[in-house]
């Protein structure tokens, strides 16, 4: 579970070290998170419009995505099928169960968005020690 707290004080370690990089290396840092961040909006969207895991193919998450695509597909076929109890009961079960995703979307987004920048922040850290080393 993830508290804000904790993701908070994380993304504040981040921006310490992102100011302690040089200016090239902090371009070069922006230029790549531009590209990769994720916006906590586009994520709330696509789980409240569509229940059916796009949300977490949003965020790189398949197994999740591909778990609520199948449940939900599954959840149709059996509406269509005329098995209503069932059907309506996983697709009801799915939005219930991804409340929690919607109603925390901006702090789930943000440890993303965390990882993301610590990844390229490593990736530049590394490149670094290398040039040193050579």
């Amino acid at each position: 579970m993830l508290k804000k707290s904790e993701v908070d004080k994380e993304e504040e370690l981040l921006r310490e070290e992102i100011r302690e990089l040089s200016d090239e290396d902090r371009k070069d840092f922006y230029s790549n998170v531009k590209e990769k961040v994720k916006d906590p909006d586009t994520y709330a969207v696509l789980n409240w419009f569509f229940i059916a895991g796009l949300h977490h193919f949003y965020l790189g998450k398949l197994i999740n995505g591909s778990i609520n695509l199948l449940v939900f597909i599954i959840g149709l076929i059996m509406i269509l099928i005329e098995e209503y109890q069932i059907g309506f009961g996983l697709i009801i079960a799915i939005f219930i169960i991804e409340l929690w995703a919607l109603f925390n979307s901006q702090i789930i987004v943000q440890d993303k968005n965390n990882k993301i920048y610590k990844a390229i922040l490593d990736k530049i850290k590394s490149r670094n020690i290398n040039r040193e080393n050579l």
